[in-house]
């Protein structure tokens, strides 16, 4: 119960309400819901797990089979999560003076108020766009920074190489283009720029892990259910390794010698 007094005090974010921001932390552990699901045997296989790799990883990796399978479970879990972390770190702006979320088009803008508009792009991986992406994204900063000469245009990245605030330079066409207007913008940066706090990012980043444990000890959100797939294997076999074949491999030549017992539980999982 103590434990559960000190967090609900501690904050030490004051550019966001803290009300606000524990708002939105909810939202974002909500946007994870379907990942939070428990994962049983059907879900688990649902496009066919592929044992020969598996077999490749457990030996390469030297791991046991249960953390072989825990981890391709944590790797299908994490590929729902991208948009959850996507929307936490876009629409933090919503919470922070001056700055505007909009539905369409750029991820965020900034009125600073010194009259200059920032019109932003959010990536949360520096090299996650290919080159298509970069030279469209590039274009559309151009347009409008012909349209509207006294603006800047950011690419901002969450996970950017370095902390900086240059010029993006690329090419489009074979052409070298530069401007100064379009930037490549580091996360910490851009919360400097919104907030005139130097360690602003830090106070976020700082603060979150105590907010979540909040939520978390508060039953305010729920956390992930606890998954059934090994349990479901070793009905199938107590050795793991026949278990995964089996699940790819049961109608295959050579795997006709297992029982009917266990041909049997896999109809049972999976019709």
């Amino acid at each position: 119960m103590e434990e559960n007094k000190n967090l609900n005090d501690i904050y030490m974010i004051d550019f966001i309400n803290k009300e606000d921001f524990e708002k939105h932390v909810e939202k974002t552990i909500k946007a994870y819901d379907e990942a939070l699901n428990k994962i049983d045997l059907k879900k688990f296989n649902s496009n066919i797990i592929d044992p020969i790799k598996l077999t490749f990883d457990k030996a390469l990796y030297k791991k046991t089979w249960i953390e072989i399978i825990n981890l391709e479970i944590f790797r299908q879990r994490d590929k729902s999560n991208t948009n959850a972390i996507g929307y936490f770190h876009q629409n933090m702006f919503k919470l922070i003076k001056n700055c505007e979320v909009p539905s369409e088009g750029f991820d965020i803008i900034f009125h600073n108020p010194n009259g200059e508009n920032i019109y932003v792009e959010m990536k949360n991986k520096h090299n996650t766009m290919n080159a298509n992406s970069s030279q469209k994204t590039y274009i559309n900063m151009q347009h409008h920074i012909l349209r509207n000469p006294n603006d800047k245009c950011f690419l901002v990245e969450v996970l950017a190489p370095k902390s900086r605030n240059i010029a993006w330079e690329l090419c489009v066409d074979k052409i070298h283009c530069k401007d100064e207007r379009i930037r490549r913008v580091s996360i910490d940066i851009f919360y400097e720029l919104v907030t005139g706090e130097r360690d602003a990012f830090y106070k976020i980043c700082n603060q979150l892990p105590i907010t979540i444990e909040k939520l978390i000890n508060n039953n305010e959100v729920k956390t992930a259910e606890k998954d059934t797939v090994v349990e479901e294997l070793k009905n199938i076999s107590p050795n793991l390794l026949e278990a995964l074949y089996l699940l790819a491999f049961e109608d295959y030549i050579g795997f006709e010698k297992f029982s009917d017992r266990i041909k049997q539980l896999l109809d049972q999982y999976f019709n």
